[in-house]
C-alpha cells in the first residue's frame, strides 16, 4: 500500500468510497443525499489542506484529507477526516491514513489534531484513535441518529502534536 496525494484521476473511485460511506450513515455526518459536485467540493481540500489517497497499484482503498479546524485565532489546530473502502477495511489502511495525516500535521507545525464528530458506536475508529493519542473530550449525547442504533453520541476527540 502507498499513500500519496490524490490527483483527479482518483476521483471516480474516491467519489465511489464517498458515496458508499456516506450513504450507509452509520459513521459520517454528511447528508446522505450528498451529490457528487457537493462531495468534491466537501472532500477535495485546496490550500493550506491537503488530500490523500492510500492505493494498491491503481486501486483506491481509502482517502483522507486535512487541513486546519478552524480559520484565523483556530488555525494553529488541525483537523481530518477519512473514509476506507468496505473490501479494505481492517487491514491497516485507517491507521496508515491517520499516520499520515499525524506526520503532516506536525511537519506543517500545527499544535494539535481534533476531530469534531466521531461517532461514538464506530468503536474501530474510536479505538484507533485512542491508541494513536486522542482522547475523547467530551460526547454530545444523542447527536447522530445512526440507522440501526437510533440515537448516538458524537465525540469530540484530540491530540496534542
Amino acid at each position: 500500500m502507498q499513500i500519496r496525494e490524490f490527483t483527479e484521476a482518483d476521483w471516480p473511485q474516491v467519489w465511489e468510497i464517498v458515496r458508499e460511506v456516506v450513504r450507509a450513515q452509520e459513521t459520517f455526518v454528511y447528508d446522505p443525499g450528498l451529490d457528487e459536485a457537493d462531495a468534491r467540493a466537501t472532500w477535495i481540500e485546496s490550500a493550506p489542506g491537503r488530500t490523500v489517497v492510500a492505493v494498491d497499484g491503481d486501486r483506491v482503498l481509502g482517502t483522507a484529507k486535512m487541513g486546519p479546524n478552524r480559520p484565523g485565532p483556530g488555525a494553529h489546530v488541525s483537523t481530518a477526516s477519512f473514509m476506507v473502502a468496505t473490501g479494505a477495511r481492517g487491514k491497516g489502511v485507517g491507521r496508515a491514513l491517520c499516520e499520515t495525516a499525524l506526520d503532516w500535521a506536525r511537519r506543517e507545525g500545527y499544535a494539535g489534531m481534533q476531530f469534531n464528530a466521531v461517532v461514538e458506536s464506530n468503536a474501530p475508529a474510536v479505538e484507533l484513535y485512542r491508541r494513536l493519542g486522542f482522547e475523547v473530550l467530551g460526547t454530545v449525547p444523542g447527536a447522530f441518529a445512526h440507522p440501526g442504533l437510533g440515537r448516538v453520541g458524537l465525540h469530540l476527540m484530540y491530540r496534542e502534536l
